[in-house]
């Protein structure tokens, strides 16, 4: 039996990392899990693991965000804990930038996560219960050189998250916002030998997403800030 007050999860933009142990961590929960991704040949691996169910979308196109909540409706039952980890990342000088690339980062980033929040709340606010999580990062509380499209879209999604808090706790609905800062581990970036702990380690992270679903009513929070513990502020 599963000891979060929630039954059913879809994970957009999923991947090997944060989501990859989120999947791991609330299968473990005994609860049924949708991840999707614009390419979900890359979550054959995970799917194999967890029996979780993958599921395409480009985030930032409003209609097959909605045809991913209709799908996973179907297949699991309306979700109650949506978390959304897509993003979308170009580097370069402001003035060399391609207009286009810039809008399509900015769409996946806090567009995509419009979409899923709307659909989200379009289902929980009849239920008066659910949970949206929003994976943010440094970047959307100081926004670094030449990195202004991925500041931009995170910085949008913490304002998201924020005002989505504000209107929907009222209603049940737990809104939170997650500001990973720093390097997340994985299996090309491990941690030097010299500086353990130093990146985050995404089981970490998973766990502290699971502790704020089991948050009291009473005691939610709208935001939580992770890093490692030599991280500077």
């Amino acid at each position: 039996m599963s000891t979060l007050p929630y039954s059913s999860a879809l994970i957009i933009g999923a991947g090997p990392g944060i989501s990859g142990s989120l999947t791991r961590r609330l299968r473990a929960e005994h609860i049924p899990v949708v991840i999707a991704a614009r390419n979900v040949d890359k979550l054959s691996t995970l799917v194999d693991e967890t029996g979780a169910i993958a599921l395409p979308v480009d985030a930032s196109d409003a209609g097959e965000m909605e045809t991913l909540f209709a799908e996973t409706e179907a297949r699991i039952g309306a979700p109650e804990i949506v978390i959304y980890n897509a993003s979308g990342r170009v580097r370069g000088p402001i003035a060399e930038l391609d207009p286009a690339a810039v809008a399509r980062a900015v769409a996946v980033s806090a567009l995509g996560a419009f979409n899923a929040v709307q659909q989200a709340a379009r289902r929980m606010i009849p239920a008066a219960k659910g949970a949206i999580l929003l994976t943010g990062a440094t970047a959307g509380v100081k926004g670094f050189a030449l990195s202004a499209p991925f500041a931009m879209g995170k910085f949008a999604l913490r304002g998201l998250a924020q005002s989505a808090a504000r209107e929907l706790a009222p209603k049940g609905i737990h809104v939170a916002h997650f500001v990973i800062d720093g390097g997340v581990r994985a299996e090309h970036r491990a941690d030097p030998s010299d500086a353990p702990d130093s990146t985050l380690d995404p089981d970490a992270i998973a766990q502290t997403y699971l502790d704020v679903l089991r948050q009291h009513r009473s005691a939610w929070t709208w935001e939580m800030e992770l890093r490692p513990w030599v991280e500077k502020f």
